[in-house]
This record gives structure tokens, sequence and C-alpha cells, in this order.
């Protein structure tokens, strides 16, 4: 049955009203990395692939710790919709307390899980068949914001827990305003301005660890600050730890895993595209921020889609949660297409933004065009994950995401680069493929689990 387009507007309304301060944060958090690769490439092109090849090593990490802790948010909002509805016991506030002190927990338990593996990389570098002059650049950079990761987990786990009370402003306030001191430090530390050297990718990396390190520390001072999210911080030491950090586990580590085999497949192709050359690399880097910036829209729409999802499903709307996915579904579709039309006609000019070398520019053009082309897939296959984790299912989310991304993305990817010759662009029409199969294997999952919750329903 075709449902009328005035009956989502106040799905719109709703899940917009969520999604646009977790779009702007999110942009907020890629426009780290944006700024350092736009500042920094016009520093050097050694500089810009070390920053390249750093952040992807990285990032491999961290998002797995990210992801774990997003396991909080749809458990927080599932209690903030059973407080909602008329079986509310009265028990939901000590429990959304509970989860976030096993959340607490669970990042001093990642950070230290997570950095060590990180540091022991350091010595290594130079073994991935990188330039040389690239990992002498990368070493420190490299370092800096491996620490760097210690804070933001911290902030990561405040930012998760408030949106899963429905706040999402004050990340969004906090990560703008980290931004702005980012870039400041940036100018200052990587051109040598106000009498400091300059320092190239160690400056980026010096501002990115102050940056990240005031993030937790403004972002409680927020909590602290309001008497009703104050009120969770209180001390709840008698309350058993294993069964939350069990629960939040549960959920957070299979989204953890989706999110990091995603990324490894985006790791392992920087590694690759680094056989090329240093200028392969470089390229593909202002490809991938540009695509990073288009894909935090999305991630916005997901993160707003999951707390909706979530809160209905904990009152037990499951037409809410029908019509919220779909409405996602739209705003991401319409988005994408924007973010299609302005890679596709810009591509020429958006790498000048970067570098000045012409090599570069042409093969980051090349690759921009092939971004154009997976927004709808990538779009798609973000929403229709987020859908999933608003029902907490996230085990066969995880298992259709290595099939995507490590058995079909890299093989082909490999195929169209070296035996059908076409380059960088053979690792990225390999995403492409993998991108448009996770897409559908999200949303028929969503759309089975939908169905049996509605027979389930039905007397």
């Amino acid at each position: 049955m075709m449902i009328p387009l005035r009956e989502y507007i106040p799905f719109y309304r709703r899940n917009l009203k969520v999604a646009l301060p977790v779009m702007l944060t999110h942009i907020g958090a890629s426009l780290v990395g944006f700024v350092d690769t736009m500042m920094v490439g016009h520093f050097s092109t050694t500089a810009l692939a070390a920053v390249s090849l750093s952040n992807a090593i990285f990032f491999t990490v961290m998002v797995f710790a990210m992801g774990l802790l997003m396991g909080l948010t749809p458990l927080i909002s599932q209690q903030v919709g059973h407080k909602a509805s008329a079986a509310a016991d009265g028990t939901e506030d000590d429990r959304i307390a509970h989860l976030l002190r096993g959340s607490m927990v669970m990042t001093v338990l990642l950070a230290v899980a997570t950095v060590i593996p990180l540091a022991m990389v350091i010595p290594f570098l130079g073994s991935l068949g990188q330039d040389p002059e690239v990992v002498e650049d990368a070493r420190t950079y490299y370092l800096l914001i491996t620490v760097s990761l210690i804070p933001f987990l911290f902030f990561c786990t405040e930012k998760q827990f408030l949106e899963g009370l429905g706040n999402t402003t004050v990340a969004m306030v906090i990560s703008i305003a980290m931004n702005l001191l980012n870039v400041g430090l940036n100018y200052v530390l990587i051109y040598g301005h106000l009498g400091f050297p300059a320092m190239g990718a160690t400056g980026a990396g010096i501002a990115t660890l102050v940056s990240r390190t005031l993030l937790p520390v403004l972002f409680f001072a927020f909590i602290w600050g309001r008497k009703e999210w104050r009120w969770y911080l209180r001390d709840l030491s008698g309350l058993p730890l294993r069964p939350v950090l069990r629960e939040v586990w549960k959920v957070g580590a299979p989204i953890g895993m989706q999110t990091w085999i995603e990324t490894v497949t985006f790791t392992l192709t920087t590694v690759i595209v680094g056989w090329l050359g240093k200028e392969a690399v470089a390229a593909h880097q202002i490809a991938t921020q540009i695509a990073d910036l288009t894909f935090m829209l999305a991630v916005g729409v997901g993160s707003a889609t999951t707390i909706r999802v979530s809160y209905q499903l904990g009152k037990g709307d499951l037409y809410a949660v029908r019509m919220a996915s779909n409405a996602s579904i739209h705003l991401v579709l319409l988005m994408n297409t924007i973010g299609a039309l302005l890679m596709i006609s810009l591509r020429n000019y958006i790498p000048m933004l970067f570098t000045e070398d012409a090599e570069v520019i042409a093969i980051a053009s090349t690759l921009i065009l092939c971004a154009g082309f997976f927004q709808y897939a990538d779009g798609m296959q973000c929403v229709g994950a987020a859908m999933l984790r608003g029902l907490t299912d996230v085990r066969r989310p995880m298992v259709y995401a290595f099939i995507a991304y490590i058995v079909v993305s890299l093989p082909v990817g490999l195929l169209c680069t070296f035996t059908f010759r076409m380059g960088a662009v053979g690792m990225w029409i390999g995403f492409i493929v993998s991108l448009s199969m996770a897409a559908v294997l999200f949303h028929t999952r969503f759309r089975r689990l939908l169905d049996r919750l509605n027979k389930a329903e039905k007397p």
C-alpha cells in the first residue's frame, strides 16, 4: 500500500530534529581529517601521503572502539521509550545510569586495548611498501593521533549517552568549537606562524591531540551543569557491573566489528594504492576525504534512525518504526543525490583545494568521479545498518559486512587495478560493488525482521 507523502512529514521533522545536530557533529569530526589533509597537502605531497597512511592505519582500530560504544545508544533509547510508554515501572532511570557506568568502565578497557596495539605498529611502518620519505614523515604524526584516541573514546561514550537520551545538540556545539581550534592550531603549527617552526604533518598531529583532549572535558562540563543529567553520574558502585558490560558488549561488539571490517577494506585499499606511488595515495586521500564529508550526512541520518527506531520499538509502536525508517531512506536519497551531483560536476576543481601537484590533481579528479557514483549505495548501506541497530539486530549485519567488504570488495578491486591495469580507479570499483551488495542485504534483512515483529504482534 502506497503511503501518502503528507503522512511522512511529521517523521521527516522528527528525524531531522535529531539528525541535523548529529550530521554537524560527524561532519565536524570528519573535518578534522579534512582540514589536516587540505592544509598538509599545501605543505608538501610527502606530508599529505604521510597523513593518509597514518590515518588509514589509525582508523582501522579507532572505528572498532567507536562502533562498540555505539551499542550504548539503542540500549538507552529503548529504556527512554519504555519510560514514555504506559507500561513504565519507574526503574528506567536507574537502568540508564547503570548503563552509563558500565560504558565508562568499557571505555577504560578499550583505551588500553586499542592504544597499545596502535603504538606497536610504529616500528613496522617502513614494512608496508611505502615511500621512505612518507614513512619518516608519518611516524610522529601517527604517534600523536594514537595518543589522541584516549580522550576521544571518552568523548564518544558521553556523546552516545546523550544521543540515547535524545539530545544531539551538545555534541554538535562542542565539535564545532574544537574544529575551529584545530584549524587555528593547524595554521600556526603546520606552516610555522607566531614564532613556531613549520612542522608539517607533526604540527597537524599536535593540533589534533590538543583538540581531541578538550572534547571529553567540555562534554563532562555540559553533563555536570544540567541537574537532570548530573543525576546519572551518581555513585552506583553497589550495582553489579558484569551484566551491564556483557550487555553493552553483546550489542556493541558486532557493531564495532562491522565498522571495523568496512574500515579495514579502506585501509588495505590505501596501502595497495600506495604501491602505485605517493601521487596515487595522495590523490586517494583527497577523494576519500571528500567522500567522507558526504558520508557524514548519511551517518547523521543513520544515527537519528537508530535513536528513533529503538525509541519506537521500546514504546511498542511498530507502525512508527516503519515510518521512521522509510523517512530516513527518503532523506538519505535526497542528500546523496545532491552530493553526487556536486562531486561529479566539481571533480576537476576540488583537488585544487588540497594540492598544486598536477599529477595528484589528475588522479584525484577521476577518483572523485567514482565517489560520486557510489553515493547512493554508500548512503543506503549506512541507513540500512542503522535501522537494524535500532532493532538491536547486529550479528547478521556483521556477517553481511564481511562478505561484501572482504570477500567481494578487495578481490574485485585487485582484479581491476592490476589485472585490468585500471590503477587506483580499480580499487574504487571494488567499493562500488561491495557497498551496493551491503545495501541490498541490510534492507532486505530489516524488512524481514519488521514483518516478523508485525506477525508476532497480531493475535
